[in-house]
């Protein structure tokens, strides 16, 4: 039996941002109801005990989250949220209360993805306060990510932009020293208990339209991780946002048949020759940082 660091199940592919890093999806607008949510935790138990609420869209909208929270709880599962944190402050209060939430991760970065963002401040101020409280009420991790750095240009506007963010944290825990701009591979920055500040380079989403990526090949879809999307649909990867790599549907085969198919099989095989046998992962910029 498989066994995956983690599976992400994307909750919904809506959003409530539009930003300019992250592509559009040409699916329909949809948000998972509980019978597929419960069926999918039943299909996926044998093979993690961790689950990404991430793919497209923001988590937080979901009007279903508390009780897809208490759903995990009761089966098992422990639950790391991805989300823009514009939302944070309305639901703050429920996720402190939920035992399955493990970790929520803030993307940052997406203040520099709108370019008609406003009230940053009162931003900043309700995901520093949701910090605060993780730490003092619950035994949640907070991950604060800025995934847009620039490597090879240092006072790029964004990286510039970046300090005001750094600089509303380091006040916020009284650090002794300013948090430096770097990429440390694997882990954060910990700033306090459970609270982390990860960078990381901007990349950019995989493409069919996109040239092809040279060299050796390798990644962890399907050897650490996979997907499912918000239609049951089970994909490789968290960077398969429109079900390129469609592996078969939840809902017409279980989750154990599907990875163990041919072509979940071929693309498993592939990458242990380095070899990107989809297209998708020809194309995929990502996988660079596993070889």
């Amino acid at each position: 039996m498989r066994k995956f660091k983690k599976i992400y199940i994307e909750i919904t592919n809506v959003c409530n941002l539009a930003c300019d890093f992250c592509p559009r999806t040409d699916r329909l607008p949809e948000f998972m109801n509980i019978e597929t949510f419960a069926k999918i935790l039943d299909q996926i138990k044998s093979h993690t005990d961790s689950i990404y609420f991430h793919v497209k869209g923001e988590p937080l909208l979901h009007p279903e989250l508390a009780v897809f929270l208490d759903l995990c709880e009761e089966k098992g599962f422990q639950v790391n949220i991805t989300t823009n944190g514009t939302l944070i402050h309305k639901v703050s209060e429920m996720l402190l209360s939920k035992p399955a939430l493990r970790q929520v991760n803030f993307s940052l970065h997406s203040l520099d993805g709108n370019t008609n963002s406003q009230n940053n401040g009162e931003y900043m101020d309700r995901i520093l306060s949701f910090s605060q409280d993780a730490i003092k009420r619950s035994k949640i991790f907070v991950s604060l990510r800025l995934w847009n750095l620039h490597a090879k240009h240092v006072n790029h506007p964004e990286n510039v932009r970046n300090n005001e963010l750094l600089a509303a944290i380091e006040k916020e825990f009284d650090m002794p020293a300013p948090i430096r701009q770097e990429v440390i591979p694997g882990r954060g920055i910990k700033i306090a208990e459970r609270i982390y500040v990860n960078q990381e380079h901007l990349f950019k989403w995989p493409g069919l339209k996109e040239k092809e990526v040279h060299g050796s090949a390798f990644c962890q879809g399907l050897r650490s991780q996979a997907a499912i999307l918000v239609d049951g649909t089970v994909v490789p990867c968290c960077l398969d946002g429109e079900g390129i790599m469609n592996l078969g549907n939840i809902h017409t085969a279980s989750f154990s048949e599907i990875i163990a198919g041919r072509k979940a099989c071929g693309i498993v095989d592939g990458f242990t020759r380095k070899e990107a046998v989809e297209e998708l992962c020809r194309k995929c910029g990502y996988r660079e940082r596993f070889v």
